[in-house]
């Protein structure tokens, strides 16, 4: 069964708009979701918890259609936004004594133990919590009522390292099963380079790619040569920078000369993104 099964999804703004935007999530996994700000990450996340209204499309969560079965779904989902902007001159326990009422599944013993892991004082307010503490807490919150699908926007923004890395460490436990699914949309790529089995990469509102992971990084190459050199391949290229050195630039793979004596790598996550980005445009660093 598919965790989530997005059919072409429209939504326009008046100065934005999501495209026929169509990607499915099998369960037991890990789905990185990545886009520069404003290429409708949000909007497309918003879409699915039925959060804003689209103007066409279908969006099936555990093989059922979320307009049609939204109460029950949302006990099927957990969901962390980061920030925490409401209630902020409440304990953390108020607010918890709150949310726990909405959720038929919600389990006390495992939201005390991620307070522990978290190191999250309940009697702490709102106010006083950092962005990172205020991250952590939302995600106790989404992980204490036995959700099958998280959706999580920017859950590792704000977070240092060791706390980062417990919380990938916590995904993969999480999905260890083939039970729980995960939606993951960050900026910082190493976390997805790490954890995530598949990405899903939006620009402009449309959906570039959405494949296994290593499949999306082996369909580009990063090319490498001299200036003299960019000509041969330039018409092809997606975008390059030119450098003291030469040029690097993005090529899908299939547009390749076999033949060629470009030097060529695969890029990363945060290569591709920086590439399209660009737009084929003359960038000089």
């Amino acid at each position: 069964m598919l965790a989530l099964d997005i059919r072409n999804l429209n939504k326009r703004y008046p100065h934005f708009q999501i495209k026929d935007v169509s990607f499915q999530l099998e369960k037991g996994y890990i789905m990185g979701f990545i886009g520069a700000n404003g290429a409708g990450k949000t909007t497309t996340i918003k879409s699915i918890l039925n959060m804003v209204q689209v103007d066409s499309g279908e969006i099936y969560i555990l093989g059922k259609n979320i307009t049609d079965h939204e109460i029950e779904l949302k006990q099927e989902i957990g969901c962390a936004f980061g920030d925490i902007d409401f209630y902020t001159r409440s304990k953390i326990k108020t607010l918890t004594d709150i949310t726990k009422k909405f959720y038929k599944n919600w389990n006390d013993e495992t939201y005390y133990n991620y307070l522990k892991r978290f190191k999250l004082d309940e009697n702490k307010k709102i106010a006083e919590l950092s962005r990172g503490m205020k991250v952590k807490y939302s995600l106790a919150l989404a992980l204490s009522h036995g959700a099958k699908l998280l959706i999580l926007d920017e859950p590792t923004s704000g977070l240092d390292p060791v706390s980062r890395d417990d919380l990938l460490d916590i995904f993969q436990e999480l999905i260890m099963g083939g039970e729980i699914s995960i939606l993951f949309s960050t900026h910082i790529t190493s976390d997805l380079e790490r954890c995530a089995d598949y990405i899903t990469f939006i620009e402009h509102g449309q959906i570039i790619a959405s494949s296994e992971k290593n499949e999306l990084k082996e369909s580009y190459r990063l090319l490498s040569g001299s200036e003299a050199q960019l000509s041969e391949v330039k018409e092809h290229l997606i975008s390059y920078k030119i450098n003291s050195f030469g040029f690097t630039g993005l090529i899908r793979t299939k547009d390749m000369d076999p033949l060629s004596n470009l030097r060529s790598t695969t890029p990363s996550l945060d290569d591709i993104m920086i590439y399209f980005a660009k737009k084929k445009e003359d960038v000089y660093v």
